[in-house]
C-alpha cells in the first residue's frame, strides 16, 4: 500500500473547493504487488530464453572437438591441438563454462517464478486466515453455553459505555469511528449459524440470503438523449455518476445513464454506464425498484439480476454490441457491486467493457476479467465498501484508493460528494466532497497504478463533446413499479 500526497485546489481551471481528504492510500494496479509479481514471470520468461541460447552455444562448440581440421592437424601438431581442446572443454564443460552457466540462469528463471508463486500464495493464505479466524470467532462464541447471550451483553454494555461517555450518546457518531466493526460481526455471522449444526462460510450464506428475494424481469423505459459533454477526467466521471444518484431535477424518475462518447465526426468512441446505489431497503416479501436490498444481496452473491438486466438492455439500445467500442461501468454502493458482478455477462454477450469505476462499493469478493482494468474508491470511515469483510485483490488489473474524510455521519462518509448548484444563492461556492473529491485530487496523482488506469481511459475522456450524448433509463420490476 502506497501514500499519496494530498494536492490542495480543484482541477486546473475548475473553480471549486476540496472538502477534507487525507491520508490517501493505493494499492494493487501497475505498481502493485501482483503486478511485481507478473514482471517476475516476464523476468523469469527471458531468463529461460538466455539460459537456451546459452545451452545451444554451447552445444554448437562441442563440435569443434572433433572438426577433423582440428584432429588432422593434431599430426603437425599435438601438443597445440592437446592445449585447444583441453581449453575448449573448460569453456564448454567446466566449472564456469557455458553448460554450467546456461544451468545457472535456468535455475534462476525458477526461483523467479517460485517467488511470484510464493508471493501469491502468501497472500491468499493471509486472507484465507482472516476469514477461518472470523468464522472460528463466530462459532466460539455462538456454541458456549449462554455464549453468545453473555457475549453479546459483556460488548453491548462496553460499547453502551463507550457512546455515552465519549459521544454523547450518538451511535451512528461511535460506528463511523469504529467502521472495522463491520468486517469483524460480519465474518463471524457464518459461524454463529453453523453453530446451528449447517456448515457455512459467508459465500454460502449470502446464497441463502438471495433466494428469499425474487428477482424479477426488467422493465426498460426509455428517455430522450440530451447533449452531453462527456468527462474530460476521473473528477467528471464521478460527477457524472453523481448526478445520476441525486439527480437536479427530483421528479426524474430514471436510475440509469448511458453516456455515448464521440469524436469530432460522430462515431462513438465509448459507453459509460452509470449507476446509483440503493435506494429501497425492503423485506424478502415486499420487492421494489431495481435498486433495492435484494439486488444488494443478490449481486453480492453472484447472481444476474434485474439491474443487470436493465444495463444489457440499455447499452443494447444505444447499439454498444458487437462493435468493439469500449465501455466502462460506473457505480456508487449498490451501483458498484452490480457494475463489478455484470463484466463477465457483458462481455460473454458481446459487449467490450474494458473499466469499471466504484465508489464505496464492498467488492472483494467479486471476480473480475483479467483484460478489464477496475479502479475502487473507498473512503475508510464508509462502512458500506466493509459489508463484504474482504479486502480488494491485489492483483495488476485491480486500483483501490483509500483515503480519510470522517463527516460524523453514514450517509455523509457514503456520500458520493459532488455540489449542487442552488439557484438561490448562485454565488455559493461550490465544494466537491467525498469520493468526488478524491477523483479530483488523483486526476493530478503521479502514483502508476492511478496513471496507468487514468492513462487508458482516452476513449471516454478524449471525446470532442459536439456530439456526445446522454439517455436516461428507468430499469424497473416487470409487474412490481
Amino acid at each position: 500500500m502506497r501514500d499519496e500526497p494530498v494536492a490542495p485546489g480543484g482541477p486546473a481551471g475548475r473553480e471549486v473547493d476540496i472538502a477534507p481528504v487525507s491520508d490517501i492510500q493505493i494499492s494493487g494496479g501497475a505498481g502493485g504487488f501482483r503486478a511485481k509479481g507478473e514482471d517476475l514471470v516476464a523476468m523469469s520468461v527471458l531468463t529461460g530464453e538466455v539460459a537456451d541460447d546459452t545451452l545451444k552455444t554451447a552445444m554448437a562448440g562441442h563440435k569443434f572437438l572433433v572438426e577433423p581440421d582440428v584432429l588432422a592437424s593434431a599430426l603437425l601438431n599435438p601438443s597445440g591441438v592437446a592445449k585447444f581442446e583441453a581449453a575448449m572443454a573448460m569453456a564448454l564443460d567446466g566449472p564456469n563454462g557455458l553448460t554450467a552457466t546456461s544451468a545457472a540462469i535456468g535455475l534462476r528463471g525458477d526461483a523467479l517464478r517460485a517467488t511470484k508463486l510464493a508471493y501469491e500464495a502468501a497472500d491468499e493464505l493471509a486472507a484465507r486466515g482472516l476469514d477461518a479466524s472470523r468464522w472460528m470467532a463466530g462459532l466460539a462464541v455462538a456454541s458456549a453455553p449462554g455464549g453468545a447471550v453473555a457475549a453479546g451483553l459483556a460488548t453491548g454494555t462496553a460499547i453502551a459505555a463507550d457512546v455515552y461517555a465519549n459521544y454523547d450518546g450518538d451511535w451512528q457518531k461511535w460506528l463511523v469511528d469504529h467502521p472495522g466493526m463491520v468486517d469483524t460481526l460480519i465474518g463471524m455471522s457464518p459461524g454463529m449459524l453453523s453453530s446451528l449444526g449447517v456448515p457455512v462460510d459467508l459465500a454460502s450464506t449470502l446464497d441463502l440470503l438471495a433466494a428469499t428475494y425474487a428477482d424479477g424481469k426488467a422493465d426498460v423505459t426509455d428517455f430522450d438523449p440530451t447533449p452531453d459533454p462527456g468527462p474530460h477526467n476521473l473528477r467528471d466521471i464521478l460527477l457524472g455518476l453523481d448526478e445520476r444518484n441525486d439527480p437536479y431535477d427530483e421528479n426524474d424518475p430514471s436510475n440509469l445513464d448511458v453516456r455515448i462518447i464521440k469524436d469530432a465526426n460522430g462515431n462513438p468512441t465509448g459507453y459509460i454506464v452509470d449507476i446509483p446505489g440503493t435506494k429501497d431497503w425492503n423485506a424478502p416479501w415486499d420487492p421494489k425498484s431495481a435498486n433495492d436490498s435484494g439486488v444488494n444481496i443478490d449481486a453480492m452473491a453472484g447472481n444476474n439480476t434485474v439491474l443487470q438486466q436493465g444495463i444489457e438492455e440499455a447499452l443494447r439500445k444505444a447499439g454498444a454490441q458487437g462493435t468493439g467500442v469500449p465501455v466502462m461501468l460506473v457505480g456508487h454502493s449498490q451501483g458498484g457491486i452490480v457494475a463489478a458482478q455484470s463484466t463477465n455477462d457483458l462481455i460473454s454477450s458481446g459487449y467490450n467493457v474494458t473499466h469499471v469505476v466504484t465508489a464505496g462499493s464492498p467488492v472483494g469478493r467479486i471476480d473480475i476479467p483479467d483484460n478489464v482494468q477496475m479502479l475502487s474508491l473507498e473512503n475508510k470511515n464508509d462502512i458500506v465498501p466493509r459489508l463484504d469483510a474482504s479486502d480488494n485483490p491485489n492483483t495488476a488489473n485491480r486500483t483501490t484508493v483509500t483515503f480519510e474524510n470522517q463527516t460524523g455521519t453514514i450517509g455523509g462518509n457514503h456520500g458520493i460528494g459532488g455540489y449542487r448548484y442552488d439557484p438561490d444563492h448562485p454565488d455559493r461556492p461550490r465544494v466537491d466532497g467525498n469520493y468526488v473529491a478524491v477523483a479530483g485530487q488523483l486526476d493530478k496523482s503521479s502514483d502508476p497504478s492511478v496513471r496507468r488506469f487514468l492513462d487508458s481511459t482516452d476513449a471516454f475522456t478524449q471525446g470532442s463533446g459536439l456530439e456526445s450524448q446522454k439517455v436516461r433509463h428507468r430499469v424497473a420490476r416487470e409487474g412490481v413499479n
